[in-house]
């Protein structure tokens, strides 16, 4: 789950022996660029183009080599329908300021894919008619922007929509039969296990329609877990549920693989630096897993002590780096060698201590929407989506979010 989307803004070797070019070639306004090879798609890490402070995509290519960008999210508008948005509110039809942040990308070599969904927020798949429906809203976003790939982030609260994910897989289903060579990945939460119930039955759902995409990937991170190692165990846990799914053996699941990690501190207040990222990608590589990316490059830069006061944040990691530290692990997945930098600086961000800064107490009788805060039991909790009598306790699953104690 992509804890922070919702909340401050609205988941082969790496000799490239796999790795093959996409054949799709789409329409779009201002000119589809010729594809990346799959392995850049597959190592495209997350940027929101209009919320979270966003950084400069050129920038950021200069500084670490990266050549792709996960632009999110996709989403049904706030107001209702089925067509596309950005974020609920900025219509694609009539978009330009994304359209700009893709011609920008595009004129240095680079490209991009679209993720739709996200965390929070209402998805296409809830309110289209059926999967064809699904698949047109998504259409529009490809043609829109000359896509060669795409990414259906599966997670809260329409992961639990039966329906709703039966139109999302149906839709996806349709637009890889439709675009040729259009490069698809599935993500959705990770757990211990590998993933939880609700994964599950969206891997069956897969299944029962005959669905295949380029990957299903996983997030190892706000479900308790605790640096590299618990990420491979539940990669490899995963491994398993695919096999077992959809009788794979070991390679050809690992090929259908993928990790989706975060940078720095989770929205639970794990942390992931960057030797637990150069961990999970020997891991991926060894195993020749499809792909590696992580949420986000919004977050890829170091707060300072006025801007971070050891919470999670939108906008920087909350862990000592430099800028673009944890792209260059995506570049180094694609089989690429990002430029040198600079020691990592000596971490400057200052916790906030326990026993202050406690939010309105918590009303069994109070409505609470998406970002509220309250404090219950001498901690705060901040809703991830509409609530009321829902007593705040720490849960994967529960409306409320831990913020630590005040």
């Amino acid at each position: 789950m992509r804890r922070l989307r919702a909340c401050l803004g609205a988941a082969a070797a790496v000799g490239l022996a796999a790795a093959g070019t996409t054949a799709l070639v789409a329409g779009s306004a201002s000119g589809a660029t010729s594809a990346l090879s799959n392995r850049w798609y597959a190592a495209a890490p997350y940027l929101m183009p209009l919320d979270n402070d966003p950084p400069d995509p050129a920038a950021i290519m200069d500084a670490t080599g990266l050549k792709a960008f996960q632009l999110a999210f996709v989403l049904a508008p706030n107001g209702g329908g089925c067509s596309p948005t950005w974020g609920g509110t900025a219509a694609v039809s009539s978009d330009t300021a994304v359209q700009s942040v893709v011609n920008t990308i595009r004129a240095k070599g680079g490209d991009v894919s679209v993720s739709i969904g996200g965390y929070g927020g209402t998805k296409l798949g809830q309110v289209c008619s059926d999967a064809a429906a699904t698949a047109a809203a998504y259409q529009q976003v490809i043609t829109k922007y000359g896509l060669h790939a795409i990414d259906f982030d599966l997670e809260e609260p329409e992961y639990e929509n039966t329906a709703a994910i039966k139109n999302e897989i149906g839709a996806a289903k349709l637009l890889q039969q439709n675009n040729p060579g259009l490069y698809v990945s599935v993500t959705t939460a990770g757990t211990a296990d590998g993933t939880g119930w609700f994964g599950k039955q969206m891997l069956l759902e897969a299944k029962s329609q005959g669905f295949t995409p380029n990957n299903f990937s996983i997030m190892p991170f706000d479900g308790g877990f605790n640096g590299a190692a618990s990420q491979t165990s539940a990669l490899t846990n995963f491994n398993q549920i695919l096999q077992s799914t959809f009788g794979w053996d070991q390679a050809t699941a690992y090929a259908h693989e993928g990790f989706s990690g975060m940078n720095g501190r989770s929205d639970t207040g794990e942390y992931f630096t960057q030797a637990d990222f150069q961990t999970v990608l020997d891991y991926a590589t060894s195993h020749n897993m499809d792909r590696f990316t992580f949420w986000s490059l919004n977050r890829d830069r170091q707060c300072t002590p006025a801007d971070n006061g050891g919470r999670t944040s939108g906008t920087c990691s909350s862990v000592a780096q430099n800028s673009g530290d944890f792209a260059k692990y995506s570049v180094k997945f694609a089989g690429d060698t990002p430029p040198s930098s600079t020691p990592t600086p000596t971490p400057t961000p200052t916790p906030t201590p326990p026993g202050t800064g406690c939010k309105p107490a918590w009303s069994s009788t109070a409505v609470y929407t998406v970002g509220n805060e309250v404090s219950y039991n001498s901690h705060n909790w901040k809703a991830k989506w509409w609530t009321q009598n829902e007593t705040p306790v720490a849960s994967e699953w529960g409306v409320w979010q831990d913020e630590g104690a005040c």
